[in-house]
């Protein structure tokens, strides 16, 4: 998918509490503001410490009039877990990218026996879209040096398909990240950028 500089670019990003995408939102935006263009966020983090979904969505172009995206619009969905994927998949659009972090996290219902965690979700979402790329981002993450980075990994695999150098990822990344966990987030996102290769 070919973005122009000039296109408001749809990033909607979707975990659940602890996964981190509230601050890969914060280092996308920030990113995004090396473009001199508008940026606006929306985070919608209800249950999110108790495992509950949470949602951040990024819009940047030269003229942004609302934060909020409608069904159908977004040009990449960044899933941290992969039945998040799946409830998000009809605000991308039919060109857009998922990328997709292939792990499971079962949610409440699952949990407690009332529900069961859908099988092949991967599979099914491959034939669902056009562009796809699922990652295991967790296990890039320990290799990076902390499983928390995942968020990071997933973002580096993400920069490879924006119009945002990677001296404002970079610059990005120093800004949001405590100085004491820069290095590891880092490592992270190189090998997200690395695995992210088309």
């Amino acid at each position: 998918m070919r973005i122009m500089s000039n296109e408001v670019i749809n990033v909607l990003l979707v975990g659940v509490g602890g996964q981190g995408t509230i601050l890969a939102g914060r280092v996308l935006s920030r990113a995004a503001l090396s473009l001199e263009g508008e940026v606006k966020v929306s985070d919608i983090h209800g249950m999110a410490q108790r495992g509950g979904s949470v949602v951040t969505q990024v819009r940047f172009g030269p003229r942004v009039f609302a934060p909020v995206m409608a069904p159908g619009t977004a040009d990449f969905l960044v899933a941290f877990e992969k039945l998040e994927a799946r409830r998000w998949l009809p605000y991308l659009r039919a060109e857009g990218w998922l990328i997709v972090n292939d792990q499971e996290m079962p949610p409440l219902p699952v949990l407690t026996g009332v529900a069961t965690y859908p099988e092949d979700l991967v599979g099914e979402m491959g034939r669902l879209v056009k562009n796809m790329l699922a990652l295991h981002a967790l296990d890039l993450a320990r290799l990076a040096g902390n499983v928390k980075a995942v968020n990071m990994v997933l973002m580096g695999a993400l920069a490879r398909r924006l119009p945002i150098s990677r001296e404002a990822w970079e610059n990005a990344l120093a800004d949001s990240v405590p100085e004491r966990f820069l290095e590891v987030n880092r490592k992270a996102f190189q090998l997200g950028w690395e695995g992210g290769g088309e």
